[in-house]
C-alpha cells in the first residue's frame, strides 16, 4: 500500500510550538504514515539572476519561506507527542551541517522516537544560503553529501567508530546513542550523477514536485542503475512530494500536475502510485491559513486519497 505523508506547519503564520504539537497529534490520529519537515535558512531580498528560487534567474521566492522553522527541532516536537507515525526530512541540506553532529542528531531522534526517522537528504541550491551559513562552498556540495553518507554509516554502526574522508578524520572512538534501527536514507536529485548516487547508496529516491510521467521515467532509470551496481532494485523506495501553495479547484484542461483542490490532488496521488511511487506526501501547510484548517483539509485529503488507491 502507498504510504501517505504530510508536511508539518513550519511557516511563520503558525506557532512553532503549539501548532506543530497540535498538528502532529491530529495527523497521526487521522491515519497518516509520515510527517515531513524541510530546511530553509533565509529568503534573500535580492532575487535577481542566480539568486532566484531554485537558482532559476529572477524566479521569486514564496513569501511563506520567510521564517521557516528548524526541521530537526520541528521533528523533535512531533516525536514527543506521537507514537507510530514516521518522522521524515524533506530535505535536510547536508552541506549546511557538520557531518558528525548531524549524524548524531539523527541517531538521537531515531533512538528517542523508537526507530521512526526517515533521513531525506539533499545538496542544496541557493548561493545566498551557502555564502551565509555553509562550511563548504556551493561547488563542493556533492562531495559534502558523499562525506556525510560515509561518516553517518560509521557513526550509526557499532563502536568503535573510525573514518577518514580526507577532510574529516576520526581515530577509534565510541559514539552514541545509536539509532533504534538502520535509518533509511532518501536522496533527491534528477541529474545522472545524483541518480547514480541514489542507485548505489540510498534506501530510496525522493522527488520534489515531479510530474507522474517524469517520475515513471526517472524511477525506471534508477532501477536500471541499481541493478547495474549489483543492488536489488526492489530494495529502493520511491517517494514523491506534492508541492502546493494553493488548493483552489483547477478548471484548466489539461490540469497542471499538483494544481487544484484537495480532491484533484488525490487524483495525483493515484497517478503517482501508477508511476511507481510507494510514498507520497503533500505540503498542505503552505496552502492554508491556520492549524485548524490544516487539520480539516488534511482529514479530507487523506480520505479522498485512500479512496482512489
Amino acid at each position: 500500500m502507498v504510504k501517505l505523508g504530510i508536511s508539518l506547519p513550519q511557516f511563520r503564520h503558525y506557532s512553532p510550538g503549539a501548532d506543530v504539537i497540535a498538528a502532529a497529534r491530529a495527523l497521526e490520529e487521522i491515519g497518516y504514515d509520515s510527517l515531513w519537515a524541510f530546511e530553509r535558512l533565509l529568503v534573500p531580498r535580492d532575487q535577481s539572476g542566480p539568486h532566484g528560487l531554485y537558482g532559476v534567474p529572477d524566479l521569486p521566492w514564496p513569501d511563506r519561506y520567510r521564517g521557516v522553522t528548524d526541521p530537526l527541532i520541528t521533528l523533535t516536537l512531533a516525536a514527543a507527542v506521537t507514537e507510530r507515525i514516521e518522522l521524515a526530512s524533506g530535505v535536510l541540506v547536508v552541506p549546511f551541517h557538520a557531518p558528525l553532529q548531524l549524524a548524531r542528531a539523527l541517531a538521537t531522534l531515531d533512538a528517542a522516537s523508537g526507530g521512526r526517522v526517515l533521513a531525506g537528504l539533499g545538496t542544496g541550491w541557493s548561493p545566498d544560503e551557502f555564502e551565509a551559513g555553509s562550511p563548504v562552498p556551493l561547488a563542493g556540495r556533492g562531495r559534502a553529501l558523499d562525506e556525510f553518507l560515509d561518516i553517518a554509516a560509521a557513526v550509526w554502526g557499532p563502536d568503535p567508530v573510525a573514518y577518514d574522508t580526507g577532510r574529516y578524520r576520526l581515530a577509534a572512538a565510541d559514539i552514541g546513542p545509536k539509532p533504534a534501527r538502520p535509518i533509511p536514507v532518501l536522496l533527491g536529485g534528477a541529474g545522472e550523477k545524483a541518480l547514480a548516487r541514489v542507485a548505489r547508496r540510498a534506501a530510496g529516491w525522493v522527488a520534489s514536485g515531479t510530474a507522474p510521467a517524469q517520475v515513471k521515467t526517472t524511477w525506471s532509470r534508477i532501477r536500471e542503475m541499481a541493478a547495474e551496481a549489483g543492488r536489488d532494485p526492489a530494495a529502493i523506495s520511491c517517494t514523491v512530494q506534492i508541492g502546493t501553495l494553493d488548493i483552489t479547484e483547477s478548471t484548466a484542461s489539461p490540469r497542471p500536475p499538483y494544481a487544484g483542490s484537495v480532491a484533484q490532488l488525490a487524483e495525483d496521488v493515484a497517478a503517482l502510485a501508477e508511476a511507481g511511487a510507494d510514498h507520497v506526501y503533500v505540503t498542505l501547510p503552505a496552502a492554508v491559513d491556520d492549524v485548524k484548517e490544516l487539520i480539516d483539509r488534511a482529514a479530507e485529503f487523506h480520505e479522498k486519497a485512500r479512496a482512489v488507491l
